[in-house]
């Protein structure tokens, strides 16, 4: 039975709907949550794969949140010993970082629903073409990532080009939120901090905005969510290819 490694940043932000379908497909899931033990030091090599998780965090925290450097050290691992490593969300532009990409705010927010549109790359390939060309999917950062050198660019939304990326064979960057079901959005939309967050942004988009597009998009995300998951779940167990990766200090 392969075992994945997953990095937790929050309660808030856990694995939703990937959680069941990494369970039913007999994996076995191990958490290291950063927020309840902040000196965490996973060996990663006892793994066959990595998922890491969104949080409120970034990229430039690593001075006040020192785990993110052992984050990134272990994505760079994995990634030297050719396992599969899916990054969401800040997951993607940590993994982004190690592959010497720049992290900045972006120059507007995403927060809700938006139609996402896949490259001629992404239309093709083998985790993310069941979102088909466009698809509207769940969104909640201020922060994102440039395309790695060497990577293939896969989906983009008209308010931020950057959106999803694979580097090799079998790693990827989401920087929105497939796993997102109803309940999560509602806590979400009900922790203090989000919702903090949505008023500061002055957003023009609104709790009760979200919620009737949660009710019309939910579903369909959802069914395409399983498609792409289980597309990168099949890359778990498969024969690793190793990469070269230029050692270099995280800063």
């Amino acid at each position: 039975m392969s075992r994945i490694l997953v990095f937790q940043h929050v309660a808030a932000e856990p694995l939703g709907t990937l959680d069941p379908l990494i369970r039913r497909r007999g994996h076995r899931i191990r958490f290291t949550n950063f927020d309840r033990d902040p000196d965490a030091q996973p060996n990663v090599d006892r793994y066959r794969g990595l998922i890491v998780l969104g949080g409120p965090m970034n990229v430039e925290d690593q001075a006040a949140r020192p785990h993110l450097r052992t984050e990134l050290l272990a994505i760079e691992r994995m990634l030297q010993q050719g396992k599969p490593v899916l990054g969401i969300c800040l997951g993607a532009q940590l993994l982004a970082h190690v592959l010497g990409a720049p992290v900045r705010k972006h120059h507007r927010p995403e927060i809700g629903w938006y139609p996402l549109r896949a490259t001629d790359a992404g239309r093709d390939d083998p985790v993310l073409a069941p979102l088909a060309q466009t698809a509207p999917v769940f969104q909640w950062h201020r922060y994102s990532f440039e395309i790695p050198q060497g990577a293939r660019h896969l989906a983009c939304t008209d308010s931020c080009e950057q959106q999803a990326f694979r580097w090799g064979d079998n790693a990827y960057g989401f920087q929105f939120h497939l796993e997102m079901d109803v309940p999560l959005i509602e806590r979400w939309l009900a922790n203090p901090v989000y919702r903090e967050e949505l008023a500061e942004l002055g957003h023009d988009t609104s709790e009760a905005v979200i919620r009737a597009q949660t009710a019309e998009h939910i579903q369909a995300m959802q069914l395409r969510a399983d498609a792409v998951f289980n597309n990168f779940l099949d890359l778990i167990g498969r024969p690793q290819r190793r990469y070269t990766l230029p050692s270099r200090e995280w800063v």
